[in-house]
């Protein structure tokens, strides 16, 4: 039995759906637009969703990791210990990638990446030029959401170093008049810099092997959970050899998937 929580154009919608040998089926959709998603609302749907159902018939419900929902996992354990309620993969790995990347070193080279691709996409001219010297290949993939956002515009940025590093040493970028701005330095000092590419590096290798597994819980292609033990594990591994196995170094991100 899975829940999950909508938002769109101010309409707050609970779905909940059941899982079964037949598919995953919508058993009852609930609009709350006027009620807060509280402890109480969540336990009352989802208790009369399970007596509907029958608690005979649950294993177990999967659900965001946000407070409510574990405060009302509880709850529902109180009521009916038999049945499991499990945080949902995708929402937790994206938690672990979220935690990491507050992390002051990774912080860092995420907010400098942010306030380039800022000061880019801001202006018309300056997305045009940086689209004539890509070869129209944009820095930031429409349609991502999370962290894997970062990611992406990270390692589209160390894709188009070449193109960007050209582009901001060109006449015609010279000529545009916001070339002239402290913004402009800012994004000039950044590109130009060795050690922001090679911090932007450093970050592509440890965040890689937890996208790879937000991948596979995300992907609808097979039942992903009976390999998620094995793939955290794979990668905590590449990731302490991405910090080449310096304990200090590796411990806090380990901490953080732990």
């Amino acid at each position: 039995m899975t829940d999950a929580l909508s938002n769109r154009k101010r309409r707050s919608v609970l779905n909940l759906c059941v899982n079964c040998k037949e598919g995953t089926v919508l058993l009852e959709s609930k609009e709350s637009s006027d009620e807060a998603h509280t402890t109480g609302l969540i336990f009352e749907y989802v208790d009369k969703c399970v007596e509907q159902v029958g608690a005979q018939n649950v294993v177990q419900i999967v659900k965001e990791n946000a407070t409510n929902n574990m405060i009302a996992a509880k709850l529902i354990k109180e009521k009916w210990p038999r049945i499991l309620w499990n945080s949902c993969a995708t929402h937790t790995v994206n938690f672990m990638l979220e935690s990491i990347g507050k992390l002051p070193r990774f912080k860092k080279i995420i907010d400098q990446a942010k306030s380039f691709t800022i000061f880019i996409y801001t202006h018309h001219k300056t997305l045009s030029l940086i689209r004539s010297f890509t070869k129209k290949r944009d820095i930031v993939q429409p349609g991502v959401i999370g962290f894997a956002s970062n990611f992406l515009t990270l390692q589209s940025l160390i894709e188009k170093k070449s193109s960007l590093r050209i582009m901001f040493t060109s006449d015609m970028w010279e000529n545009c008049k916001w070339s002239k701005t402290n913004k402009e330095k800012l994004a000039y000092s950044t590109v130009m810099r060795v050690s922001f590419w090679n911090d932007v590096t450093i970050c592509l290798k440890i965040f890689a092997p937890l996208v790879r597994v937000l991948q596979l819980v995300d992907g609808d292609r097979k039942s992903s959970m009976g390999f998620l033990y094995g793939e955290l594990l794979r990668a905590k591994e590449d990731i302490k050899v991405a910090m080449n196995s310096v304990e200090s170094n590796y411990q806090p991100i380990i901490v953080i998937i732990e």
